[in-house]
This record gives C-alpha cells, structure tokens and sequence, in this order.
C-alpha cells in the first residue's frame, strides 16, 4: 500500500469512526500495519491537512485521532445550528421527532428498534435544529443517551406543554397502520413546510 493509499484509508476509516476517534493501535490493526507506519502516515496527513487550510482537521483527543472541524469556522456552524427553520425535514426526521415526543426520555437504541433502522442522523439532524435534546443518561451498561423535546420543540408546534400532543390511536388496525402514520406525518409535514 502507498503512503496515500495509507493516508486515504485512514482518512476514510476516521470519518466512519465519527466522534469515537480510533488510536494509533486500532488502526494498525484494521489496516493490518505497523502501528510507527500508521504513527508517520498520520503525522504527514495532518500536516497536509493544516498546509492546504482544508475545513477539516485531524485532531488527538484522549489517545484517539478523529477528524473535526476547524474552530475558524465556528460562527458558521453556530449560525447554521441556530436557524432550524431554513431546511425542511426527511421523513426519517419526522418519524424519529414524533417517536422522541410520544415515548420520551428515549434512547437511540429504542427509536431504532421502534423504526427498524438506524436513527443516528435523524437525531442528529433533530439536534441541529433545537427540536430535541439529550436530557439525561438510562442506568445501566454503557449508559445510554435520553433524548427529549425542547421548548423550541413546544413552541414551534403550538404546545404549552408535552400533554396538549393529539392522542394516538389505541385500536390500530394492522391494514390501516401506513394510512394512520401518513395522516400523522402529514400533520407534522404541514406545520415543518415540507414540500
């Protein structure tokens, strides 16, 4: 392997890694190399990136490398954060927001289960746009994130409080489910302007 397919492949593996970051070892070992190789590869790509003034960088945190953003460019990303509005929502978004309002504090892993599919972006896409929030860790192994509305959440939607939400249905015909969730998204894609 070439010292920029090294490069490339670490690249690509601390993108994948997002925010966990992976150390000198855990990369060695998935590219199944030297650990003082991957120690030079990460080293002259680093360099790279600061040379070209790239948006991204390679940063060492608690013995782990993970790429993140420069913080030059911070006030871009507040003033993307902070206007929710501007940018509508998927419908993976919306399930994940109405599943969060209905159910919470919930974890990742249990809007996953309820979906049957990851939410990671969903959530994240949610947070960027002040409608939920982390409120807490579940006991247990790992501890878990709690996810919650926010009051931007109850705002938007009119809400005084969590128990003003349309009740859902208690008899849910299986024929009728797809129909039900299209009406209830509908209501949500209205209010968000969803085209």
């Amino acid at each position: 392997m070439t010292i920029q397919e090294l490069q490339a492949a670490i690249e690509g593996l601390l993108f994948v890694v997002g925010d966990e970051g992976m150390t000198v070892a855990d990369i060695a070992t998935v590219l199944e190399a030297e650990e003082e190789t991957i120690s030079e590869a990460l080293f002259a790509l680093r360099l790279l990136y600061n040379e070209q003034k790239r948006g991204l960088q390679i940063v060492e945190m608690a013995g782990a490398f993970r790429l993140t953003t420069r913080p030059e460019h911070a006030t871009y990303f507040k003033k993307l954060a902070t206007s929710p509005l501007h940018s509508s929502l998927s419908q993976a978004a919306l399930e994940t927001l109405a599943i969060v309002a209905y159910r919470q504090p919930i974890t990742r892993m249990a809007i996953d289960d309820i979906r049957g599919v990851k939410s990671d972006r969903a959530i994240h896409t949610l947070s960027s746009k002040l409608l939920i929030k982390e409120v807490g860790r579940e006991p247990g192994p790992g501890r878990p994130i709690l996810y919650g509305t926010t009051t931007f959440f109850l705002d938007h939607f009119g809400l005084n409080k969590l128990d003003e939400l349309p009740p859902l249905p208690e008899n849910i015909d299986e024929s009728s489910l797809e129909d039900e969730a299209d009406l209830f998204f509908k209501k949500f894609e209205e209010t968000m302007e969803i085209e």
